[in-house]
């Protein structure tokens, strides 16, 4: 655990590596992930029913947002998987890029740290490299699924393609992806936590202000890559060299 000093200002506060634990049937559980998810999922919920309860053919206000981000992520995913193929993944790739987006300011703009565990402390969802590689694994299974579907057993071929020489280079890559795919979402979020913590443990309150709405940007920014990497596993998975050779 890194404890940075004790201070009377509650904000700046920062532990890593202690965690408010659920005992279930036997297993330890990080309890403080799941507070935050649920509160990520419920707002998420929230805002489609408001957005949803009475739908107009001039869309207004909460229901035109909601309508112009589903339209963002339909080009997302028609963009990256293919005209096609994309409309079954929309609401995946969706839920990925929304969730993903959601979790990332909420660690920002929610003051958790007001809130006292008995260990550990609230802190965004995907601060916590579980969370991350929970989403990572199901992109995975997602574009696995996606593979064998469209293309049934052949699907396999492709690690064997252009040669079977590079049959454990392609295995290995199959691990390599949700590695990168988490690493990369839960280093950026935890590294824009700590350095807003010190700052705000250094300096006065107004200082890092900047660094807070930088940080709102890249947190936006790593929700769309995440959801634009999955979309572009899943569009390569239903691809075919075969099918690249004759089109």
């Amino acid at each position: 655990m890194i404890d940075l000093m004790t201070t009377p200002l509650l904000l700046a506060e920062l532990e890593v590596g202690e965690h408010f634990y659920w005992k279930v049937a036997g297993l330890s559980i990080h309890g403080q992930v799941f507070i935050t998810s649920w509160f990520v999922i419920a707002l998420l919920l929230l805002f489609s029913v408001l957005a949803t309860r009475k739908i107009e053919r001039i869309p207004s206000g909460l229901q035109n947002f909601m309508e112009y981000a589903l339209e963002y992520i339909r080009d997302l995913a028609k963009g990256q998987i293919g005209e096609k193929e994309y409309r079954p993944w929309v609401p995946f790739v969706g839920t990925l890029f929304l969730f993903i987006f959601v979790s990332n300011w909420s660690g920002a703009l929610v003051p958790w740290k007001l809130i006292h565990l008995p260990g550990g402390e609230l802190a965004a969802p995907t601060n916590d490299i579980n969370t991350t590689v929970a989403l990572a694994l199901l992109t995975s299974l997602a574009y696995f699924y996606a593979g064998f579907r469209k293309r049934g057993l052949g699907y396999f071929a492709r690690y064997i393609e252009p040669t079977p020489i590079l049959l454990p280079i392609n295995i290995l890559e199959d691990f390599t992806k949700p590695l990168s795919l988490s690493f990369r979402l839960f280093g950026n979020i935890l590294a824009d936590e700590l350095v807003v913590a010190v700052l705000v443990l250094l300096v006065p309150l107004f200082v890092p202000l900047p660094v807070m709405v930088l940080g709102l940007f890249t947190s936006a920014i790593q929700a769309l890559i995440f959801a634009t990497l999955a979309a572009v596993y899943i569009g390569e998975a239903m691809e075919g060299h075969g099918e690249e050779e004759h089109g």
